[in-house]
């Protein structure tokens, strides 16, 4: 964001809701911020170029045709917290729009959970006006190791080399630099798939505990997005009219943690996520703890 935008004069464009990192940044760099919502609506269907949570492109180059000051676009791409895959072509589509002089960024930190083929790097050798960011926080596991955060920008040489040069020396530890390289090796990336299939299976399972008796008829509403990360979104209903009911969720969040040992996130106010949990998919153990205790607090 400091290469590319100038502060107080120049803006980037996110797409709520999303990931709020990126407006905090912008906020600390005297940034401004464009706001394009994603599509709120399931009227067709969940993700992929038209439904909910997908990316409203034409608003998008609206955006960018009234604001020439716009220089990044922000994608993520699955979803914080949609959990919705974003297709290459609606990335495509952004790239090859000729009045945008900027650099769309896309966020993959969930991209391992999304199947093959779905990353926006087979994008970067055609296109220099894209910048993908990884993470070997997520599908490999380095944060919960010490808490270490190692992040990967995959774009083309001239882009790269002006980050190289603006970032800050030894912004790296040792021990973080040592456990990434293993990582990164053909062992280490054969573990990291392993254990990306096995929770892309747990999802599954999660999923189908949430969508039956008991839960539905406590008040467990439709998954929303298309389940494309390491979670799940679930609507929580009121007991009386069964629409989205985010008193009730936050309720059933706070009981969760305080009183059941089980955290997960509440998205009820963010645009689109009304009554929304956002939880994490764990171990099968991990999963039968979380639905006993969704029942215990919803009962």
């Amino acid at each position: 964001m400091r290469v590319c935008v100038a502060p107080g004069r120049e803006k980037i464009i996110t797409t709520p809701p999303t990931y709020g990192m990126y407006a905090v940044c912008a906020q600390v760099n005297d940034v401004g911020v464009v706001k394009v919502p994603l599509e709120l609506t399931g009227d067709n269907g969940e993700g992929g170029t038209k439904g909910r949570f997908s990316v409203r492109i034409n608003e998008v180059k609206k955006a960018i045709e009234a604001d020439p000051t716009i220089k990044l676009i922000f994608m993520c791409s699955p979803g914080n917290p949609t959990g919705t895959l974003i297709p290459l072509s609606t990335i495509k589509e952004l790239l090859d729009f000729e009045p945008f002089k900027g650099i769309v960024v896309v966020d993959e930190a969930y991209i391992d959970f999304a199947g093959q083929e779905a990353s926006a790097c087979s994008l970067v050798h055609e296109y220099s006006n894209i910048c993908v960011m990884q993470t070997l926080s997520k599908s490999f596991g380095l944060a919960a190791i010490l808490h270490l955060r190692v992040g990967i920008a995959i774009a083309q040489p001239p882009l790269i080399q002006i980050l190289t040069n603006t970032k800050a020396p030894y912004n790296i530890s040792a021990p973080a630099a040592s456990l990434a390289l293993a990582a990164l090796t053909p062992e280490g990336l054969s573990l990291m798939h392993q254990k990306s299939q096995t929770l892309v299976a747990e999802r599954e399972t999660l999923i189908k505990h949430l969508q039956a008796p008991p839960l539905t008829s406590l008040g467990v509403g439709p998954i929303i997005g298309a389940n494309d990360a390491n979670f799940v979104v679930v609507r929580i209903l009121s007991k009386e009219g069964g629409e989205p009911d985010s008193v009730r969720a936050e309720k059933a969040y706070k009981k969760l943690a305080e009183e059941n040992g089980v955290v997960v996130r509440f998205r009820g106010k963010e645009p689109g996520c009304e009554g929304a949990l956002r939880i994490t998919v764990g171990a099968t153990e991990e999963t039968q703890m979380l639905i006993r205790q969704l029942r215990k607090v919803l009962g």
